[in-house]
């Protein structure tokens, strides 16, 4: 508004320093551009109502894109109603999103139910916009079937491609499925333009579709939800989609037998991407459960340790707890980490400090171990005390390592929502 107020006012100032004659020429030639624009939209006016009526005479009834509207709706209002917020990672995982540790370990129908997941009303009335007008016309122009088989091939393989080039990321919504329409209305522009009927888009008509298009395509790219490389990969596969399916469409509705080769290939392809995610692990179970572990086993030695204090038992006894007992538990804890297989590139040095936490943590026991074998106590002073204090200030830089690493492994298990 700013922008347009100071447009008039330059152009008032030009106006005013103008000459007489200059002023009369210009005045005329705003005229006769504002006369040829009617003109224009007079022409295109009936154009646009025979798309429009054509549409109709081939589709009478839409009624795809309004059930894939109202079912997002529904969903997004059982998700509000329910005890978590509907931006939750955990609601939004429990209601279908595309969770990279879920779907990687077998639940691979997320790559579909994700689309119907939204995060929020802006998230959710974006990709309103962005799919309600060519939606509408789409249907009518290529048909129902075609329709829903684009929208869930190009929203399936934006999502296993956002999973293929993020493998720990996680993602709900539909801008993947929705680029894939835009792939597919171009592509049936172009066959109609070849072979002009009066179902070709006017481009009057794409015009009124333009404002919508620009808010879904700005607040999707911006948002980053899917990922731009995974909504691009949504347009190229409707893209496709529309290559083969829409031929002919200028002369009658494209046969929808094609509609099950192509589903085919699709599949195909997504499974082709989505074999080497197949199978991750959870480390954060094993993480929590090395320092339960930890906590359990220093909580039987200080029970011991109260013991030996009040000469109840003996340095030995005290010390054989900790050779046979707790030094071994250890040892099957490091064990059970290097094991531990299909871990995340990104969690494998969480791993790997947990395993150097678990092997400074049996040091210190061992050498606590000596101390009491060797002075009848636990290690309190003299030169040994204060070797055994160092490796226990280590063990406490270990133990805080491993606690954030903790926190940054919750961290990455946020859902990303576009």
């Amino acid at each position: 508004m700013v922008t347009f107020l100071a447009l008039l006012l330059v152009v008032g100032v030009v106006l005013c320093a103008m000459a007489p004659e200059a002023r009369e020429r210009f005045r005329d030639i705003a005229l006769e551009s504002i006369a040829q624009l009617r003109r224009e939209a007079a022409r295109s006016r009936p154009r646009s109502d025979q798309f429009r009526e054509a549409l109709r005479a081939r589709t009478r009834w839409a009624v795809v894109t309004p059930a894939i509207i109202a079912l997002n709706v529904t969903i997004l209002i059982l998700m509000r109603s329910g005890a978590g917020a509907s931006a939750d990672p955990e609601t939004l995982a429990g209601w279908g999103g595309n969770f990279w540790l879920l779907t990687r370990n077998g639940e691979w129908w997320r790559l579909a139910t994700s689309m119907f997941v939204h995060s929020g009303v802006l998230h959710l009335l974006v990709m309103v916009a962005g799919l309600a007008q060519i939606g509408l016309i789409l249907e009518r122009l290529v048909g129902r079937l075609i329709v829903v088989a684009v929208f869930l091939i190009a929203g399936v393989l934006a999502s296993v491609v956002h999973l293929a080039t993020h493998p720990m990321a996680t993602s709900v919504g539909a801008s993947g499925a929705v680029f894939g329409l835009y792939g597919l209305l171009l592509a049936a522009s172009i066959w109609g333009m070849r072979h002009r009927s009066d179902v070709t888009i006017p481009l009057t008509v794409v015009k009124r579709l333009a404002p919508a298009a620009a808010l879904f395509i700005l607040y999707s790219l911006a948002n980053d939800s899917v990922g731009a490389v995974a909504e691009l990969a949504g347009f190229l596969a409707g893209l496709v989609c529309g290559a083969v399916l829409a031929k002919g469409v200028s002369d009658r509705k494209p046969a929808p037998r094609r509609v099950a080769h192509l589903t085919v290939a699709a599949v195909v392809f997504a499974v082709l991407i989505a074999i080497p995610l197949r199978g991750v692990a959870d480390v954060k179970p094993e993480l929590e459960r090395t320092l339960a572990d930890e906590e359990r086993l220093a909580g039987e030695y200080q029970e011991a340790a109260d013991r030996f204090r009040s000469d109840r038992m003996t340095a030995e006894a005290l010390a054989l707890l900790i050779d046979r007992t707790i030094i071994p538990e250890l040892q099957v804890t490091g064990a059970r980490l290097e094991a531990l297989a299909g871990v995340p590139e990104e969690h494998q040095p969480l791993i790997a400090n947990a395993g150097e936490y678990v092997r400074l943590r049996s040091e210190s026991w061992r050498l606590r171990s000596e101390w009491l074998r060797k002075a009848g106590l636990e290690p309190r002073r003299g030169a040994e005390a204060a070797q055994y204090k160092a490796n226990n200030r280590t063990i406490a830089r270990a133990a805080e390592t491993e606690r954030a690493a903790l926190e940054a492994l919750e961290r990455s298990r946020l859902v990303r929502t576009d």
